[in-house]
């Protein structure tokens, strides 16, 4: 007898994945054991289903139960300002949900009212605080002013007034009286050129430093302990400055005034 045609094998089973009539090879049918078909949208359903559940219990946690909360704030890197006037000003939320602390606004309040504070990084301590680790300003010049010191950072910032002048920080004179730079360059640009002065300094020449007296712009002298001067000119050439004076002091070591502000052509006197 003769077998099947080939058109009779291909239509022989629909769900062994064989050839069809035309020739085209058919996926096999999936069942779900029990002779009836599985469709692959109820797994699809069943995942996207329990993502929602596990989101919704995530966001629970966070911010419904009582497991993750703001308990306690831990403050570090202070050596002026006192811990509790930190942590008063920062204004921690405690018991609120630690994720919805708004960490950007307690940088902005301590910044804008403690302006001690150079940088605060204000970070979250899981599962119950929060860190602030603080950077003071430090005074690299004094300004007084009406029987206070007003300090000044290297960033020529003017952050604080204290009754008492830091020990050991040179002090900052603006003799500009009459003189064309007060009104061309502002109190403001001429602490500046100061500070830059300041920074220009050898640290050797920074420990005898008590005075920069700034004129103008352009005559800024300083006076080291020992009654020795140094007339620096305008912050310009700092460097060149910086290692003529240095080079002079060995050469003239009992010298007592000092000129650079031509580095190129220096000059001492009083030896």
């Amino acid at each position: 007898m003769a077998g099947p045609t080939t058109a009779e094998r291909g239509a022989r089973n629909p769900r062994d994945g064989s050839a069809g009539s035309d020739g085209s090879v058919r996926p096999p049918r999936q069942d779900d054991g029990g002779g009836r078909r599985r469709r692959p949208g109820s797994r699809v359903l069943a995942v996207a289903v329990a993502a929602v559940l596990l989101a919704a219990g995530a966001i629970w946690v966070l911010y419904g139960s009582q497991w993750l909360r703001a308990e306690h704030v831990r403050i570090s890197g202070t050596e002026v300002l006192t811990p509790q006037q930190v942590q008063e000003v920062a204004a921690v939320p405690i018991g609120a949900p630690l994720i919805a602390v708004d960490t950007d606004a307690i940088e902005a309040r301590l910044r804008q009212k403690l302006p001690r504070i150079d940088s605060v990084d204000v970070v979250r301590s899981w599962p119950h605080g929060i860190g602030l680790e603080v950077t003071e300003r430090k005074p690299v010049l004094v300004l007084e002013k009406s029987g206070k010191f007003i300090e000044v950072d290297a960033k020529s910032v003017r952050f604080a007034t204290v009754e008492t002048a830091p020990k050991g920080v040179p002090r900052l004179e603006l003799t500009t009286a009459g003189s064309p730079s007060a009104k061309r360059f502002g109190a403001g640009r001429l602490v500046a050129e100061a500070v830059r002065v300041r920074g220009d300094l050898p640290a050797r020449i920074v420990r005898d430093l008590t005075t920069v007296d700034v004129r103008s712009y352009d005559r800024i002298s300083l006076e080291l302990k020992g009654g020795r001067t140094v007339l620096w000119g305008s912050s310009e050439e700092g460097e060149a400055k910086a290692r003529t004076l240095t080079a002079l002091m060995k050469a003239a070591p009992v010298a007592r005034h000092f000129d650079v502000s031509a580095p190129t052509a220096p000059a001492v006197s009083g030896s």
